[in-house]
């Protein structure tokens, strides 16, 4: 890993440079009203009823974002810390946030009837259609850990017009083998299957350590989650086949994912040789890979402020901005945010945001340069620690 390169991420910054308050104020996808309250809803999908906690409504062609949580937890126990995180906020009041619980996984799931069939990988993704469907969605940018990372990446290999960008946290893109399945097996045998699925979450170190993060995930993840919905769960997982995808002009006719995409991976996680092998099967011109260091096998818990800039940058690479208005052009109030759709576009785009021509600019590929110089350029994958 010689050629990484170490980020800084300031405490606050702009999505985009150069937009005015008028600009934006007139702007038809300004979202004036922010609806704060959460909203349970149970969707009706092919494969059975999708517990869903939403917020906001749909504006013009501003996507949703939709979250989906690794096997092991929910919603809550794995993006809470992360979506709570005030910078994260200041970012999401400008977006309907859809967060998916897997079947059966949500806080207070009913136990499963015996002999019920559990979805495969590939039907929990057939689900979503239905969810951006119920609440007419135009797209989504999907954030996924874990399984909820191969989830999304396996849905927008299937429906990549309904899915705008991807953030892939500790994604394995890889099904497991004869040795990892007898391995599984074994664990399953001389393990509780909360402390299984720890070895899936966290790094050794941490295990080691035996952290009061990982004790208190070992204490929710036996009382929150049902052990028997969850098992059904883990054994579908450690059953996924390979996610099949690979780096245009390596193979004939390869598929890969189609929209801009972050990996995010902790450094020494279980899954960091599982998301550098994904990196290397993905389109290098659409696709950045973080690795995150001091953050273990959780980076969206235990680093939510690195993750959050990362995360604007990710946003400003496609075309989103951000601006916040000074006190003194507002009269008095306090500042906010705001955040607007330029255009929407698969390709990247060679021109620059400060362009002179008085077009949009259009979405770019993501760049970790803490300048405005270049944000228009297209920029291969980079491996980046911070």
């Amino acid at each position: 890993m010689a050629g990484l390169q170490e980020l800084r991420f300031p405490e606050e910054k702009p999505l985009l440079r150069g937009q005015d308050a008028t600009e934006l104020d007139n702007s038809d996808a300004f979202l004036v009203a922010v609806d704060t309250d959460w909203k349970e809803h149970d969707i009706e999908t092919p494969y059975g009823l999708l517990h869903v906690v939403i917020r906001g409504s749909p504006k013009g062609n501003r996507p949703a974002i939709l979250t989906y949580h690794d096997v092991g937890l929910n919603h809550k126990l794995c993006f809470s810390t992360f979506f709570d995180f005030e910078d994260m906020q200041e970012i999401t009041k400008h977006f309907v946030v859809c967060h998916v619980d897997a079947p059966g996984q949500q806080v207070g799931a009913s136990q499963f009837p015996q002999g019920y069939q559990f979805p495969s990988m590939e039907q929990l993704a057939a689900m979503l259609p239905s969810v951006v469907q119920h609440f007419g969605f135009k797209y989504v940018i999907g954030i996924g850990v874990g399984a909820g990372a191969y989830v999304l990446a396996k849905f927008a290999l299937i429906f990549p017009d309904l899915v705008e960008g991807l953030v892939l946290m500790n994604i394995d893109p890889n099904g497991k083998g004869w040795i990892d399945w007898a391995a599984t097996k074994l664990s399953g045998l001389t393990s509780t299957l909360p402390d299984t699925v720890l070895t899936h979450l966290f790094s050794q170190e941490e295990l080691m350590n035996n952290t009061e993060l990982v004790q208190s995930y070992r204490q929710q993840i036996g009382n929150v989650v049902n052990q028997a919905n969850l098992q059904l769960f883990w054994n579908m997982y450690n059953s996924r086949r390979d996610l099949d995808i690979n780096r245009p002009g390596t193979v004939p006719n390869a598929k890969t994912l189609r929209c801009p995409v972050m990996l995010v991976v902790g450094d020494n996680a279980p899954a960091e040789d599982g998301v550098v092998e994904c990196n290397s099967k993905l389109d290098p011109t659409s696709t950045t890979f973080l690795k995150m260091a001091d953050s273990g096998g959780l980076p969206q818990v235990t680093q939510p402020g690195k993750l959050t800039e990362a995360f604007k940058y990710f946003l400003q690479g496609m075309g989103y901005i951000a601006h916040l208005k000074d006190r003194r052009l507002s009269g008095g109030a306090v500042p906010s945010a705001s955040m607007t759709r330029l255009a929407r576009s698969r390709t990247a785009s060679l021109t620059s945001a400060s362009s002179v021509d008085g077009s949009r600019p259009q979405p770019c590929t993501h760049s970790h340069s803490e300048s405005s110089e270049g944000l228009g350029q297209v920029n291969h994958t980079m491996e980046v620690s911070c």
